[in-house]
């Protein structure tokens, strides 16, 4: 029997991109910039209220050095609790 995953696609994406924003250790603002895209974008991609499209999904894998495939794989490695990256502080 295959198992079906209790995640939704967009669900998975902002799992996958918050956990590669934290494996770099980065703020959103930080994030969005190496991106090539704005805060807020990021923002609701990170609380799956945006979809982007494949070519942005492609962009965003390149730019973070990994394939498309592993930002829309479920990895459950890639929970991230909810912790602050606030570039002032350092």
């Amino acid at each position: 029997m295959i198992s079906v995953n209790k995640f939704t696609s967009g669900e998975i994406l902002a799992m996958n991109l918050k956990y590669y924003r934290y494996q770099l250790n980065m703020s959103q603002e930080k994030f969005a910039e190496m991106l090539g895209t704005t805060l807020p974008y990021i923002n609701q991609l990170e609380t799956n209220k945006r979809n982007p499209s494949l070519e942005l999904i492609d962009r965003f894998a390149k730019c973070l050095n990994i394939s498309s495939a592993e930002l829309l794989t479920y990895n459950p490695k890639h929970h991230i609790e909810k912790i602050r990256i606030d570039e002032r502080e350092k």
